[in-house]
Protein backbone atom coordinates (compact mmCIF):
# COMPACT_ATOMS: atom_id res chain seq x y z
CA UNK A 1 0.00 0.00 0.00
CA UNK A 2 1.54 3.27 -0.81
CA UNK A 3 1.13 6.78 0.70
CA UNK A 4 0.64 10.38 -0.59
CA UNK A 5 4.72 10.76 0.32
CA UNK A 6 5.69 7.30 -1.13
CA UNK A 7 3.85 8.13 -4.39
CA UNK A 8 5.45 11.57 -5.07
CA UNK A 9 7.87 10.83 -7.38
CA UNK A 10 5.29 9.33 -9.43
CA UNK A 11 3.66 12.22 -10.78
CA UNK A 12 2.04 12.18 -14.36
CA UNK A 13 -0.96 13.75 -16.17
CA UNK A 14 -4.13 11.99 -18.14
CA UNK A 15 -4.01 12.06 -21.33
CA UNK A 16 -7.31 12.22 -23.66
CA UNK A 17 -6.77 7.85 -24.08
CA UNK A 18 -7.00 7.26 -20.90
CA UNK A 19 -10.76 7.29 -20.20
CA UNK A 20 -10.70 6.07 -16.28
CA UNK A 21 -13.79 5.64 -14.92
CA UNK A 22 -13.83 6.54 -11.35
CA UNK A 23 -15.97 6.24 -8.77
CA UNK A 24 -15.90 8.83 -6.12
CA UNK A 25 -17.47 8.07 -2.54
CA UNK A 26 -17.93 10.46 0.18
CA UNK A 27 -20.77 11.70 2.44
CA UNK A 28 -19.28 15.16 1.98
CA UNK A 29 -21.45 16.06 -1.00
CA UNK A 30 -19.99 19.29 -1.70
CA UNK A 31 -16.23 17.41 -1.49
CA UNK A 32 -17.78 14.73 -3.60
CA UNK A 33 -19.48 16.86 -6.12
CA UNK A 34 -15.82 18.91 -6.00
CA UNK A 35 -13.74 16.30 -6.49
CA UNK A 36 -16.14 14.60 -9.19
CA UNK A 37 -15.78 17.95 -11.22
CA UNK A 38 -12.15 18.11 -10.67
CA UNK A 39 -11.27 14.51 -12.16
CA UNK A 40 -13.74 15.28 -15.38
CA UNK A 41 -11.40 18.53 -15.79
CA UNK A 42 -8.57 15.71 -15.68
CA UNK A 43 -10.34 13.89 -18.29
CA UNK A 44 -11.60 10.94 -16.35
CA UNK A 45 -15.06 9.92 -16.40
CA UNK A 46 -16.72 10.03 -12.89
CA UNK A 47 -19.55 8.82 -10.45
CA UNK A 48 -20.23 10.33 -7.04
CA UNK A 49 -22.11 8.15 -4.16
CA UNK A 50 -22.42 9.12 -0.61
CA UNK A 51 -22.69 6.39 1.11
CA UNK A 52 -21.57 2.57 1.24
CA UNK A 53 -24.52 0.19 0.22
CA UNK A 54 -24.52 2.87 -2.84
CA UNK A 55 -20.80 2.72 -3.62
CA UNK A 56 -21.01 -1.22 -3.84
CA UNK A 57 -23.77 -0.73 -6.16
CA UNK A 58 -22.42 0.84 -8.31
CA UNK A 59 -18.93 -0.42 -8.02
CA UNK A 60 -20.74 -4.00 -9.41
CA UNK A 61 -22.89 -2.12 -12.45
CA UNK A 62 -20.30 0.18 -13.60
CA UNK A 63 -16.97 -1.00 -12.92
CA UNK A 64 -14.72 1.57 -12.29
CA UNK A 65 -11.44 1.42 -12.91
CA UNK A 66 -10.60 2.94 -9.87
CA UNK A 67 -12.60 4.02 -6.66
CA UNK A 68 -11.62 6.65 -4.34
CA UNK A 69 -13.25 5.96 -0.78
CA UNK A 70 -14.32 7.86 2.46
CA UNK A 71 -13.77 5.41 5.41
CA UNK A 72 -15.85 7.32 7.49
CA UNK A 73 -19.50 6.49 5.21
CA UNK A 74 -22.76 5.78 6.47
CA UNK A 75 -24.48 2.07 6.12
CA UNK A 76 -21.39 0.79 5.67
CA UNK A 77 -17.93 1.49 6.37
CA UNK A 78 -15.10 2.26 3.37
CA UNK A 79 -13.22 -0.82 4.97
CA UNK A 80 -16.02 -3.10 4.37
CA UNK A 81 -16.87 -1.60 0.68
CA UNK A 82 -13.40 -2.08 0.23
CA UNK A 83 -13.82 -5.90 1.59
CA UNK A 84 -16.87 -6.34 -1.18
CA UNK A 85 -15.64 -4.94 -3.93
CA UNK A 86 -12.48 -7.13 -3.86
CA UNK A 87 -15.04 -10.36 -2.96
CA UNK A 88 -17.16 -9.45 -6.22
CA UNK A 89 -14.18 -8.19 -8.93
CA UNK A 90 -12.04 -11.44 -9.96
CA UNK A 91 -11.17 -10.03 -13.48
CA UNK A 92 -11.52 -6.27 -13.38
CA UNK A 93 -9.58 -5.39 -10.22
CA UNK A 94 -10.28 -1.76 -9.61
CA UNK A 95 -7.68 0.50 -7.84
CA UNK A 96 -9.29 1.40 -4.54
CA UNK A 97 -7.67 4.55 -2.45
CA UNK A 98 -8.78 5.36 0.48
CA UNK A 99 -9.19 9.38 0.71
CA UNK A 100 -10.24 9.68 4.99
CA UNK A 101 -9.36 12.17 7.61
CA UNK A 102 -8.62 8.85 9.51
CA UNK A 103 -4.47 8.69 9.38
CA UNK A 104 -3.24 6.93 12.62
CA UNK A 105 -1.28 4.10 11.60
CA UNK A 106 -3.59 1.92 12.87
CA UNK A 107 -6.15 3.01 9.77
CA UNK A 108 -3.88 2.23 7.64
CA UNK A 109 -3.09 -1.09 8.58
CA UNK A 110 -7.13 -1.60 8.71
CA UNK A 111 -7.14 0.02 5.18
CA UNK A 112 -4.18 -2.49 3.59
CA UNK A 113 -5.76 -5.44 5.50
CA UNK A 114 -9.73 -4.69 3.22
CA UNK A 115 -7.52 -4.40 -0.07
CA UNK A 116 -6.79 -0.66 -0.21
CA UNK A 117 -3.93 0.24 -2.78
CA UNK A 118 -2.89 3.64 -1.65
CA UNK A 119 -4.38 5.51 2.09
CA UNK A 120 -4.08 9.20 1.52
CA UNK A 121 -4.92 11.89 4.60
CA UNK A 122 -7.62 14.56 3.97
CA UNK A 123 -7.17 17.41 2.78
CA UNK A 124 -5.51 14.84 -0.29
CA UNK A 125 -2.51 16.20 -2.06
CA UNK A 126 -4.09 16.31 -5.81
CA UNK A 127 -0.92 16.72 -7.42
CA UNK A 128 -0.22 13.06 -5.99
CA UNK A 129 -3.66 12.09 -6.68
CA UNK A 130 -3.17 13.50 -10.29
CA UNK A 131 0.01 11.34 -10.47
CA UNK A 132 -1.34 8.19 -9.27
CA UNK A 133 -4.69 8.40 -11.61
CA UNK A 134 -2.29 8.76 -14.51
CA UNK A 135 -0.37 5.95 -13.39
CA UNK A 136 -3.34 3.70 -13.94
CA UNK A 137 -2.78 1.05 -16.69
CA UNK A 138 -6.91 1.28 -18.64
Amino acid sequence: MFTEETTMHNLGTATSQQRLRVLVVDDNVDAAITLSELLKLWGYEAWVVHNGLEAVRIALTHQPDVALLDIGLPLMDGYEVAQRIRQEFSLHRPILIAVTGYGQEEDRRRSLEAGFDYHFTKPVNLAVLRGVLASVKK
